[in-house]
């Protein structure tokens, strides 16, 4: 492995991960799954516990209507599905698969395909490749509203003394380089919000604050894309948030052992001006509490993704003359530290 290759394994935390998987001999066929886990997601293992992988930069490669595992890498994005057929080897090669039937020997597969010699042909020039959205088939898309302290302020609105509470659907769903068509939604004041997403590894049901983020599969970026006339119609604000398009994440998933939800910087921009810019920190209820506290209501299941709220400067937030909602043609991005920036555009 040469110096660039290892200085980059080393930052992203996987040098440690593939060197114990290159240790632990030969790669095993996952024999519950057959030649390949496919392009569907797993079963849950009975236990809602499949194994995590660590150490690992993720994400959902998209060709035709079918979507495919990528994991980052010096080399390029390695392609899963490309790399588990030229070594015949039975591993997860979506996102889905991944999370809810666990690592299976993903990890084992990146160490051999990383290892000298490089097959070039089992990865992608990243500029190349067509996003997904980095979770595909979540049964829950959960979000938290007002979790902000300076965003709660700015929209005159108290400081919540529990989680607001709200969700998306699927048909939200978007991702990186992604668009949204804003005249398919009967609204006009387009709004953004940059989020930190939650995407849990484990099934969860009453955690404890201590034990909550031990649940957690990954963090990505988001954005909770938001139509602010329909979200006030009523005092439910789903018709506002749930509209196609609207749930953009990715372009990665970070495995949660790289990552200090508590302390990350976040930014956001439109047409190249920074409109929001705070830090995780400032989270009225932080990543294990809404998790804990979420648990107990309901059961969380692995690929479940959550939105944490956003910081403050949404276009809500402006006095009413200096509101001027987004419109077709604005190019926004979303960036949170060590997770990497997330671009759409509306048409």
């Amino acid at each position: 492995m040469n110096n660039d290759r290892r200085g980059f394994f080393k930052k992203t935390g996987v040098l440690g991960t593939l060197a114990a998987a290159a240790g632990a001999g030969a790669l095993a066929p996952d024999a519950a799954h057959g030649q390949s886990a496919g392009f569907a997601a797993s079963p849950v293992p009975a236990d809602g516990n499949p194994i995590m992988t660590r150490g690992m930069t993720l994400l959902t490669m998209k060709s035709g209507g079918s979507y495919s595992l990528g994991v980052r890498t010096p080399t390029g994005i390695l392609d899963v599905a490309r790399a588990a057929k030229h070594f015949k080897r039975a591993v997860p090669t979506t996102m889905d698969a991944l999370i809810t039937g666990g690592d299976r020997g993903l990890t084992a597969l990146v160490a051999k395909a990383t290892s000298t010699p490089i097959v070039k042909a089992l990865f992608v020039d990243e500029q190349k490749i067509e996003f997904g959205p980095c979770v595909t088939n979540p049964q829950k898309i959960l979000c938290v509203g007002l979790n902000y302290a300076r965003h709660a302020k700015e929209t005159n609105n108290p400081i919540p003394k529990l989680p607001i509470l709200f969700n998306k659907f699927n048909n939200s769903l978007n991702g990186h380089n992604g668009t949204v068509r804003l005249s398919a939604t009967p609204a006009t004041s387009y709004d953004y919000e940059a989020e930190l997403i939650i995407v849990m590894g484990r099934r969860a049901k009453d955690v404890s604050e201590a034990d909550a983020l031990s649940y957690v599969f990954g963090y990505a970026t988001g954005n909770d894309f938001t139509a602010r006339d329909l979200q006030s119609r009523s005092s439910q604000w789903m018709i506002g948030k749930t509209f196609d398009g609207s749930g953009l994440m990715g372009p990665y998933v970070v495995t949660a052992d790289q990552i200090d939800p508590n302390n990350l910087q976040i930014e956001g921009t439109v047409n190249g001006e920074v409109r929001q810019s705070s830090n995780t920190s400032d989270m009225v209820f932080n990543c294990a509490q809404i998790i804990a506290y979420t648990s107990k209501l309901m059961t969380l299941e692995p690929g479940d993704v959550i939105y944490t709220g956003t910081p403050e400067g949404v276009i809500a937030g402006y006095p009413k003359e200096k509101q001027v909602w987004l419109k077709a043609g604005d190019k926004l991005t979303t960036k949170i530290e060590k997770l990497g920036e997330l671009r759409f555009s509306l048409t």
